[in-house]
């Protein structure tokens, strides 16, 4: 019972430490260089997979307990990458967006408020997203449920590489890696 109460309060003070340094900490990027080559696309096929629950469903039927939790600890660290990257391309998006909504085109001007939104609620999603991973790291049999963030981040794609297009056809901002 002891070991319980601990454990409960280790994950609130890891929640509160998540919280603080996502809120508190800002985006460390040079602004004299362009916000769009500091993006890092996600392969969100295989963001998906990690997140599915019908995957997880699978592998527990399949895998000994102790060899699932083995594997499921796994790809929760690797959903912890993708969530802290679809993160971090938010942040950058936002900033981007932020610096687009000045445009005098009120299609750009529109575009970059959508994005902003799109982003900022991502970013929302990444931390909770976040603290379920963390939680699910000292509990690895529950399931993960990041599925908002993957479709958020499908969305933001979307938002970006319309603004990107009306911005500059050119040169495409991709945060979705293609196969």
């Amino acid at each position: 019972m002891t070991l319980a109460i601990i454990l409960v309060i280790a994950a609130v003070l890891a929640l509160l430490l998540v919280l603080y340094i996502t809120l508190s900490r800002g985006l460390q990027i040079s602004t004299d260089r362009s916000l769009a080559v500091h993006l890092q696309p996600i392969d969100v096929a295989a963001f998906r997979n990690l997140v599915d629950s019908a995957e997880d469903a699978y592998l527990r039927r399949r895998l000994p307990s102790g060899e699932f939790r083995r594997v499921q600890r796994q790809r929760l660290l690797a959903t912890k990458v993708y969530v802290k990257t679809a993160n971090r391309n938010a942040a950058i998006l936002i900033r981007m967006g932020e610096k687009a909504q000045a445009s005098s085109n009120v299609h750009t001007a529109e575009a970059a408020r959508q994005l902003v939104e799109n982003a900022m609620l991502l970013r929302q999603n990444a931390t909770i997203a976040m603290l379920k991973i963390y939680v699910a790291l000292a509990w690895p049999s529950g399931g993960l449920g990041s599925n908002p963030v993957v479709q958020r981040y499908e969305r933001l794609n979307v938002s970006a590489m319309l603004l990107g297009r009306l911005q500059n056809p050119t040169a495409p901002v991709r945060i979705a890696a293609t196969r």
